[in-house]
């Protein structure tokens, strides 16, 4: 068990900061997304695969960030969770979170843009994760090396797989995980709005990216 208030109380200053820096995130790429446009026509058959290709990934996010609020179930800050999802990835609730970000971007119908997002997610993501990780270190640091020793950081490896036979569930925290989902879900008539302004002359496209 992880015994030092100090560190929970960090760890969810760094939570807070997280969502914050996520919103700000949002906020500019949207911003960029405003001036710039996909050099394929909206009805063009490429366009209208990565746009398809965009909500697939979106529900494989919200889907895959829910399932591991099942097993992590608020418990992050109290003992070292490295079942389910987290037994082949220290990480995964990002790693979903990269997914969803690469689909709310190719809703633009850019490859480019798609990646732009992710990019700007990893950025900020990233060095959240290493504090996170830092915290948990100092609280337990016997257990979450050997954690780390065998589990990756982000990228997901199957083989090292584990589930216990039971899991409790706090439907409140699952449900909040779903809504911190509503913004990937969004992005779909959010950029078809933007689409439309751009076609009546109402925004300007400075930038057409492939």
């Amino acid at each position: 068990m992880i015994d030092q208030v100090h560190t929970r109380a960090e760890l969810s200053a760094v939570q807070h900061r997280r969502r914050r820096s996520v919103v700000l995130g949002l906020i500019v790429a949207m911003a960029v997304s405003l001036c710039t446009g996909s050099i394929w026509e909206d009805e063009d058959a490429l366009n209208m695969l990565i746009e398809d290709l965009g909500l697939v990934l979106i529900a494989i996010a919200i889907v895959g960030r829910a399932w591991c609020s099942l097993y992590i179930g608020g418990r992050k800050a109290e003992e070292l969770v490295t079942t389910g999802p987290y037994s082949i990835s220290r990480n995964p609730l990002y790693v979903f979170s990269f997914i969803g970000a690469f689909g709310v971007g190719l809703q633009s119908g850019s490859l480019t843009l798609g990646f732009v997002f992710l990019l700007a997610t990893m950025a900020i993501f990233v060095p959240l994760i290493a504090r996170e990780e830092s915290f948990l270190a100092n609280a337990m640091p016997r257990l979450f090396s050997a954690y780390c020793a065998l589990t990756p950081r982000l990228w997901p490896r199957p083989g090292l797989w584990r589930s216990p036979e039971e899991i409790t569930v706090r439907p409140d925290l699952f449900l909040r995980t779903l809504a911190d989902g509503l913004p990937f879900v969004l992005a779909w008539p959010l950029f078809d709005g933007i689409e439309l302004l751009q076609q009546s002359g109402l925004l300007p496209v400075l930038i057409r990216w492939p």
